[in-house]
């Protein structure tokens, strides 16, 4: 472990611990704030109506589930320093190697989504016109330029700055929060003649106004509003006292997602009815220029902006942590398992840039910024989902193989295997309901192809090594 050795930790070749709990919480807040929220919202109210609510509490809570079987993981052996490290302990080599390089491309996946968001909200700052492909291209190569220099230095400046990206989305949403209480209760009326009023939610259709089908599509965008939450675990290895800070950042996740997403969505449709809310516009912008804050709409853009670039600087940061992790168990180039001298995988961060630069072309095959949005979410929300599985899986193993480890835990998930056999039949329900919409069944089509290139890499790669 990083901290017991002498000399520099780049010496060592290992990674430091200088993430304190300040920057775990709000890594974790970060994570579960992202562009899903912001941008997608829009969408899933205009798919599920107000049932959207209780759609963000079912996955919230499962994906909590999720949190609490890693979280005992990684307690259970302090040398576990990522997923990969249990998986490939628990299940196998191939675990290992099949959650590390998943990981790894739903990050990628991740960032050129965020990169398709970038450009969707620079719009705005172009007299909402639309930019060509190659102005696209010199936006999403200055974007990446900048991560990926936050990104080469210390890990302590990562911190620094993932804290105050998620800082601003934090009080962006406190205040659309306290902002729209106040046209509810001042009795607000927009240019459509609407009066603000909680009555709204279940006024229009009542709660569930879009019927069954309208509520499982609601599931696959607000799913992805979750991705990312699970990055309080990427992190665990560079985090001081992990004992103490971890229970604490995924016990929270419960709260956070009660008051970013349900009370946030709550207000939204309290001053905008549902079937009056524009999927193509963030429901959170246009709650801001409807209360007339003239400012605001520009200081909105600007928050979700930062809260893309906020997610893409995590998505970086665990992306070249993934490859640090696979080279030193020898399932990546050795490369990618060099630190530089501020103790950061700088070959890892090459190597994704790279990737997030190729992924950019994307703009040029898929100019509708929407729809490459839809497709990179839903690719990264599949991939996600099998992450987690293999979470359950491994710990489904440990419970069975190390009864002494799970008898001494303290942070033990509620329900053991009863639990994992629930959470495993939920997400693999959710992969169901991605077939039922024309534009994620594409994806959905499209992700076999990512297993069968992972298969060949492991059985040319690594099974060659090791013969």
């Amino acid at each position: 472990m990083s901290g017991h050795h002498t000399g520099s930790p780049s010496e060592n070749g290992e990674l430091q611990r200088s993430l304190s709990n300040r920057h775990l919480q709000l890594i974790a807040i970060g994570g579960a704030i992202g562009t899903g929220l912001f941008m997608g919202s829009g969408k899933t109210i205009s798919l599920a109506g107000p049932s959207i609510l209780v759609i963000y509490m079912i996955i919230g809570f499962m994906v909590f589930l999720v949190m609490r079987a890693l979280g005992e993981l990684l307690l259970s052996n302090l040398q576990y320093k990522s997923f990969i490290d249990f998986s490939t302990d628990l299940i196998g080599p191939w675990a290992g190697y099949f959650v590390g390089w998943t990981y790894w491309l739903c990050w990628i996946t991740i960032g050129i989504a965020d990169l398709s968001a970038i450009i969707y909200y620079l719009q705005f700052f172009n007299n909402g016109l639309p930019f060509t492909p190659g102005e696209g291209v010199l936006i999403s190569i200055a974007s990446i330029v900048f991560i990926m220099g936050l990104n080469l230095a210390t890990v302590k400046l990562f911190g620094e700055m993932e804290f105050w990206f998620a800082l601003i989305k934090i009080i962006a949403i406190v205040v659309l929060i306290a902002v729209g209480l106040w046209m509810i209760f001042t009795g607000f009326t927009n240019d459509a003649g609407t009066v603000a009023s909680f009555a709204h939610i279940w006024d229009h259709g009542g709660l569930f106004p879009t019927g069954a089908m309208g509520f499982l599509a609601g599931f696959q965008i607000a799913i992805f509003a979750f991705v990312g939450v699970e990055l309080v675990g990427t992190t665990a290895a560079e985090t001081k006292d992990p004992e103490r800070n971890l229970p604490k950042a995924v016990n929270s996740i419960p709260i956070r997602i009660i008051i970013f997403y349900v009370l946030a969505l709550v207000i939204v449709m309290s001053v905008t009815p549902w079937d009056q809310i524009n999927p193509s516009v963030s429901p959170f912008v246009n709650l801001f220029s409807q209360a007339g804050i003239a400012a605001a709409a520009i200081i909105m853009n600007l928050v979700v902006l930062s809260s893309v670039m906020s997610s893409m600087n995590s998505g970086v940061f665990s992306t070249s942590r993934m490859l640090f992790g696979l080279s030193r168990e020898e399932q990546a180039p050795k490369a990618f398992g060099r630190l530089n001298p501020r103790a950061v995988p700088a070959n890892a961060l090459y190597f994704s840039a790279v990737c997030l630069l190729l992924g950019a072309a994307l703009q040029y095959f898929v100019p509708n910024t929407v729809e490459a949005f839809t497709l990179a979410t839903t690719l990264s929300t599949i991939l996600f989902i099998c992450v987690w599985l293999m979470i359950i899986w491994s710990y489904m193993i440990y419970y069975r193989t190390r009864p002494e480890l799970h008898a001494k835990s303290v942070f033990k998930l509620p329900g053991g295997l009863v639990t994992c056999w629930i959470v495993i039949i939920f997400f693999v329900g959710m992969i169901g309901v991605l077939a039922l919409e024309d534009d994620t069944r594409r994806a959905l089509m499209v992700s076999p192809i990512w297993f069968v290139l992972l298969i060949l890499g492991y059985l040319g790669f690594y099974k060659q090594k090791h013969k």
